[in-house]
């Protein structure tokens, strides 16, 4: 259709002519409320962002030599970091002479990685950082959704609570 007339049609509807795909021949025009579009676009885009997760690492750091019983603690918090859905960084700190066995500190990563591997999975592989070791454990992608459900679940049932009284 003529230029022309889709602009007296668009102003006979009291309608805005928005060009939606400039680059085919002949351009592909459309009839709508610009405003109205702009301002959904705006409110998904939102919506998006409020959706989006927010990914946390969390840091523990433990010692070469390091106590049966002060393992298993650090052991319950990286699982407990897992299952919130957030990343954990662990760093073996070595002192003195540990510094010249750091196969002890890679062992000790290990270790924790296959403890841990029900809950989550190994990101980034140990690797020597100066007088430390790091590795970083991610938690599994279908649990961090389901986690990230409960938590916003959670969230709007708290909003939904406290609605009533205020």
């Amino acid at each position: 259709m003529p230029i022309g007339e889709a602009l007296r049609l668009a102003q006979d509807s009291e309608l805005d002519l928005v060009e939606v795909a400039p680059m085919a021949r002949p351009p592909v025009v459309k009839l709508m409320d610009y405003g109205k579009f702009k301002y959904e676009s705006a409110q998904k885009a939102r919506e998006a962002r409020r959706n989006q997760a927010l990914t946390v690492i969390k840091e523990m750091r433990l010692r070469l030599k390091i106590d049966p019983h002060d393992y298993e603690t650090k052991k319950g918090h990286v699982e407990r970091f897992l299952r919130s859905g957030d990343k954990v960084k662990i760093t073996v700190m070595f002192r003195g002479r540990e510094q010249s066995r750091p196969e002890m500190g890679y062992r000790l990563l290990q270790r924790l990685a296959a403890d841990v591997a029900e809950l989550g999975v190994v990101e980034s592989n140990p690797k020597q950082d100066g007088r430390n070791m790091v590795m970083v454990i991610a938690p599994h992608r279908n649990q961090a959704a389901t986690d990230a459900s409960r938590r916003s679940a959670k969230a709007e049932k708290q909003a939904g609570n406290q609605a009533p009284g205020a």
